[in-house]
């Protein structure tokens, strides 16, 4: 039997707007996973639901092995972290991170070394005096993780705690809270709106839309053979081309299905013809090219299909905009889709 189950769940908002669509899901101990989508895909009305903070109109949610549904929010042992860090002013580290404890009147010696624990974990040492005023919004973040994890949670739920942070501090709190997560193999819900930020937390990925789930899997499972022409436009910036847009590739050949996927980067670019028999080729003009750190992203087109294909910068394999290129493709990149 799974950690965390969802059956059936249901949720809408005055019987009209449906957040949920009858979401079965399951979660194993120890997994950090992530609940991915756009914004008012259910993601976090999900994710709520599992703390006890929304209620359900119609399923079942099982942990370890016990219904919760009906369950009060404070007996049912979860652990939460949101985008804003909501911690007390007028506490400093030491006191903001203990203050769960306090309410749970537990020995004063045991709180001040789980205190202690917590604030190693998530490399505060020296800052236990400090008030949230006087730290970085990175900093108050892992307060509020510390508070949470201290309470020692059946299970850890991240609702967006990252994005209101700049880019370099939040890749160094995703390499954080993978490690914290790791080291007390609790098992984590992590919710985002950021695929690039999903392929790097999770160890298993629900991608969501409107309400249901519509792919699940591995990092790189759900990059590499996407289901659905949703999941293919959210993960992995793929080209979607018609069967009618790829003859303009190749129009000796037939492309039954409605909707094709194709990686950027597995587009092979070239200033002279591709001998190799293993591509499919034809040529393209470059319409324009951008610069993405250590890549290059060219726009190309080919008759009237435009497209786009990534390479590593080098400088000796650049193409000036107005240039025609040979483009190779091997044929198990071309991903057929579901829809």
């Amino acid at each position: 039997m799974a950690y965390i189950e969802f059956r059936g769940i249901c949720k809408s908002y005055d019987g009209i707007n449906q957040v949920l669509k009858n979401i079965d899901l399951t979660i194993e101990k120890g997994e950090l996973v992530t609940l991915l989508g756009p914004s008012g895909c259910g993601k976090s009305t999900l994710l709520r639901s599992l703390a006890g903070l929304e209620d359900i109109n119609s399923g079942q949610i099982i942990l370890d092995g016990e219904d919760i549904t009906d369950t009060p929010v404070q007996k049912r042992g979860i652990g939460m972290v949101f985008q804003q860090y909501s911690l007390f002013q007028n506490m400093n580290v030491e006191e903001n991170i203990a203050f769960g404890l306090k309410i749970a009147k537990m020995d004063k010696a045991i709180i001040e070394k789980k205190v202690k624990a917590a604030i190693e974990m998530v490399d505060l040492s020296g800052k236990e005096k400090s008030y949230p005023s006087q730290l970085s919004g990175g900093q108050q973040q892992r307060v509020a993780i510390a508070r949470a994890i201290v309470m020692e949670p059946k299970v850890l739920l991240l609702d967006e705690p990252l994005s209101a942070i700049d880019a370099k501090l939040r890749r160094e709190l995703q390499e954080k809270i993978k490690k914290v997560q790791k080291e007390l193999k609790i098992t984590t819900i992590f919710v985002t709106h950021d695929q690039d930020e999903a392929m790097i937390m999770s160890d298993r990925i629900h991608l969501m839309n409107q309400g249901i789930i519509e792919q699940s899997g591995q990092p790189v499972q759900l990059y590499t053979h996407p289901v659905s022409k949703f999941s293919a436009e959210f993960i992995g910036h793929y080209n979607i081309l018609t069967p009618e847009q790829l003859t303009n590739f190749f129009p000796e050949k037939r492309f039954p299905g409605n909707y094709y996927a194709i990686r950027p980067e597995t587009f092979l670019l070239s200033s002279d013809p591709i001998n190799d028999p293993s591509f499919m080729t034809f040529e393209a003009e470059v319409m324009d090219f951008i610069s993405r750190g250590n890549v290059l992203r060219y726009t190309l087109k080919c008759k009237d299909v435009t497209f786009t294909s990534e390479v590593l910068f080098r400088s000796f394999a650049l193409f000036d905009v107005g240039s025609v290129v040979h483009v190779g493709i091997e044929e198990h990149n071309l991903l057929m889709l579901n829809d």
